[in-house]
């Protein structure tokens, strides 16, 4: 009975659940399901190379818009007139000045005598024993304008040095000035410095020691050069004081307490005898479309040309766009017959279309111009499609007729000439409608497909390993239990045998 009773919860306990597979078996039930589920997986395997092969296509067409993007840039550059007028400017004694040209310069041949430069005007306070005692208290106002009329003193040994006598301050039109307000925190020498400066009234104050017994002094320069950027400088004191308004009065009409130690003036020049005057060394206007950099008096000739030299690079940067946009679609759309594999867009019909749109273009006649096609400039088509340029040929055209030149890549109707056109193709082919951006929409809809697919199949796939699992451990069960069965049986039978013998 004992034995029975053992043989009994022995089977029960593995009636239950066999987690891992084959033990109750003996078979290799895992490696199985490993294979199958590695065959099931086949499906996916092939989803994922669709995948990757339209990522391939995609990142393709990402490579042949950013080089159309390139191209059209090129064209919008040279389908505005403007770039054509570009012109370089040169002086003859740049000790003098220096020139800059621009596309709204007249070339020609200018002569121009530096007799003053611009400067801005500089004042110094008297000497004070102390940075950091207290002065007074009150507001400092500051304005700006221009001292016409009187007489200055420029005798630099004479007690009124750097004072003006008889002369008139006109403030500028529209102008109110800056008040700054000393008080208690900042009624020192550095903090009426620091003041100033805080308040951004167009003037830097600052602080030098001149070495003697009182020899801290207050310097305000005038932020701007030119005449009307003189400074008019008046104190409000409210301590009842003095000190405040003997360290900062200077009004060039009435009270200097500061003293000017250079005068604000404008530049003066001439060019080609013509009188000019400009607050700035920085001179525009005096000869049209060019800006004069003034470093010192003197004269010197400045001569304006045609930028032919950047004319011919705009030009070649179109002529090397046109071609890397041909290599990228030669590179994109190769075959390899000897391995016979082919590239993301060997046959596309998109990238055909691009190509032989571009050079439809790049082929027609311009009509009503001087020039008509680009080979009369120097641009021709190679036999592998690509261009090239014949720079001696350009610049032959560019002196002969440079509007010719420029017509012929684009007018003010930003309309007609090749850049224009090119441009306008390009957008066309990008646009929401255009036959790239289609191309493009369309892949990006297929891979979506694909993930939809993939996500589909895999559920699918986890269903069918499920129930393989199910039914592998079903099997282990029942095995498991046929096994403890025999082994049961088997036990019984030899304890009836040893039974029959020992009666016998």
């Amino acid at each position: 009975m004992t034995t029975t009773s053992a043989t009994a919860s022995s089977t029960s306990s593995n009636t239950g659940l066999i987690t891992n597979l084959g033990v109750g078996s003996g078979l290799d039930l895992s490696s199985l399901l490993d294979q199958l589920t590695q065959a099931e997986q086949a499906p996916l395997t092939a989803i994922t190379q669709q995948q990757q092969s339209y990522q391939t296509k995609l990142s393709a067409y990402g490579q042949v818009q950013s080089m159309l993007g390139a191209f059209q840039a090129s064209a919008n550059q040279l389908g505005n007139p403007s770039f054509f007028q570009a012109t370089t400017a040169s002086s003859s004694n740049t000790a003098v000045l220096s020139a800059a040209g621009s596309n709204t310069a007249a070339t020609g041949s200018y002569a121009i005598n530096v007799t003053q430069l611009a400067q801005a005007q500089s004042l110094v306070s008297k000497g004070q024993s102390s940075q950091t005692t207290a002065i007074g208290t009150g507001t400092i106002h500051i304005d700006f304008g221009a001292i016409t009329g009187g007489t200055l003193d420029t005798n630099t040994s004479s007690p009124t040095y750097g004072t003006y006598t008889g002369a008139t301050f006109t403030a500028n039109s529209g102008s109110t000035g800056v008040d700054i307000t000393i008080d208690s925190s900042n009624n020192t020498l550095q903090g009426v410095a620091d003041a100033i400066n805080k308040a951004n009234a167009g003037v830097t104050a600052s602080i030098i020691n001149d070495g003697s017994g009182t020899p801290y002094r207050l310097v305000i320069n005038s932020n701007s050069t030119g005449a009307t950027n003189s400074v008019r400088m008046s104190v409000n004191e409210t301590d009842g004081g003095s000190a405040l308004s003997s360290l900062a009065t200077y009004d060039p009409a009435g009270t200097q307490d500061m003293q000017q130690t250079v005068q604000a003036q404008n530049a003066q020049l001439t060019v080609n005898n013509i009188g000019i005057q400009s607050a700035s060394n920085s001179v525009s206007g005096a000869v049209a479309g060019v800006t004069l950099s003034l470093a010192q008096t003197g004269t010197t000739s400045v001569s304006v040309q045609r930028d032919t030299s950047s004319i011919i690079t705009g030009v070649q940067a179109f002529v090397t766009a046109y071609n890397n946009l041909q290599s990228t679609a030669a590179s994109l759309s190769a075959y390899d017959p000897s391995t016979q594999t082919g590239s993301p867009l060997t046959g596309d019909s998109t990238l055909s279309i691009i190509q032989n749109q571009l050079r439809s273009v790049l082929n027609n006649q311009q009509s009503g111009n001087a020039f008509t096609n680009l080979g009369q400039i120097g641009i021709s088509f190679q036999n592998d499609g690509t261009l090239a340029l014949d720079t001696s040929k350009l610049t032959t055209a560019l002196n002969s007729n440079a509007g010719a030149v420029a017509s012929l890549f684009g007018n003010t109707d930003g309309t007609s000439g090749y850049g224009n056109q090119i441009s306008t193709l390009i957008t066309g082919l990008t646009s929401s409608n255009g036959s790239l951006t289609a191309a493009t929409a369309g892949i990006n809809s297929t891979l979506k497909d694909l993930g939809t697919q993939y996500t589909d199949t895999q559920s699918q796939i986890n269903a069918t390993i499920a129930n393989y699992q199910a039914q592998f451990q079903q099997l282990d069960v029942l095995m498991s239990q046929m096994q403890n069965t025999s082994t049961y049986l088997t036990q019984q039978f030899a304890a009836m045998n040893n039974t029959s013998s020992s009666s016998k």
